[in-house]
């Protein structure tokens, strides 16, 4: 079930994407001859007027067929018939249109979900994997009367009972169907934090907003996280970030699974940080993604002369076999992560 719904996330914010670069480019003129969702052989394809639309069989990808984009293509309407900052548009619109839809989905969550905010009550939301409170069978909805010869009324009540114990034997209390049930846990001592901690969270609770509260929330969180992703790409080029911390597919639909089970409100946030994450990647000058096609372009204007197109093509196929490879090593590390737990 969960494997669905990310195929459906992933799709959707592929389909963005590239409805970004179909709207822009047929605004501007051009002829595009095909609007695909997914690789591989069609499962449906209609012709409309000038474009044919497709839906292939492999939906983790999407492309439009622009003419002018490819050698030997010389028509009127075509891409490279178009001004410089007519077609850097077009290659822009993709990552602006994702990160347009996650915007809006913010918005849409505070306006019609609310704004997720830790409660107070002492009622377990969360219970980390492979965590201590995961071992001894702490589960989510249990209520946590007591730690020790503690009453805890409120969840800042857990919080200072366990962050004073590391690594130290406490007894938790926990109501459970009416009935109490006493576990035995060990803390893990986090040293930065230098505190207990058994990989608890309390409940969240939604607090809707009003619209003009919502627009305002959502636009600064949609450039709060793109921010945040930049700042993280930068320490994973200077080596600060490890390879193995970044996700890859396998990554990417466990932790939409886990926003599903979370709730509608927090996938819908999830799918509008996946597409920042999207949009800001997709402008990386590497070659194969929208960058390095910009980049192409900016070097156009400055010689005043267009990049050999096979010279171009074959940067861009050398730049896709790469990112394969490199998608297949993230892929190894998400499945070693799962095995083992990490």
């Amino acid at each position: 079930m969960f494997i669905i719904i990310a195929l459906v996330v992933l799709s959707f914010l592929i389909f963005v994407h590239e409805l970004g670069h179909f709207v822009v480019a047929k605004l501007s003129r051009m002829t595009v001859d095909e609007f695909s969702l997914g690789f591989g052989p069609a499962i449906i394809s209609k012709q409309w007027g000038e474009t044919r639309y497709s839906l292939r069989l492999l939906p983790l990808g999407g492309y439009n067929k622009i003419a002018g984009m490819e050698p030997n293509d010389d028509r009127p309407d075509g891409f490279d018939k178009k001004p410089l900052t007519v077609r850097i548009g077009v290659i822009l619109a993709g990552s602006l249109s994702n990160f347009l839809i996650a915007a809006l989905l913010f918005i849409f969550t505070l306006s019609f979900i609310g704004q997720a905010v830790l409660s107070n009550t002492n009622v377990i939301g969360e219970v980390i994997r492979n965590s201590p409170a995961e071992q001894i069978g702490l589960q989510s909805g249990d209520q946590i009367v007591q730690i020790d010869s503690v009453r805890t009324v409120v969840w800042d009540d857990v919080a200072s009972a366990i962050h004073a114990k590391g690594q130290q034997q406490i007894t938790v209390t926990v109501k459970r169907n009416n009935q109490l049930h006493d576990f035995k846990v060990v803390p893990r001592y986090d040293q930065d934090l230098k505190i207990g901690q058994i990989g608890i969270s309390p409940t969240i609770v939604w607090e809707r907003q009003g619209f003009l509260s919502a627009v305002n929330i959502g636009l600064k969180s949609a450039i709060g996280f793109a921010r945040l992703i930049i700042v993280s790409l930068y320490q994973l080029i200077t080596g600060q970030v490890a390879m193995q911390n970044i996700s890859g597919p396998v990554g990417v639909v466990q932790q939409i699974g886990d926003s599903a089970r979370s709730g509608l409100g927090t996938l819908l946030m999830y799918t509008g940080i996946l597409g920042i994450n999207l949009a800001i990647v997709n402008l990386l000058p590497f070659p194969a993604l929208d960058g390095s096609r910009i980049l192409f372009l900016l070097l156009e204007g400055l010689r005043g002369k267009p990049i050999n197109p096979e010279k171009e093509g074959m940067i861009h196929l050398v730049g896709f076999a790469i990112l394969m490879g490199l998608v297949l090593l993230i892929t190894y590390n998400d499945i070693m992560r799962l095995f083992t737990g990490g």
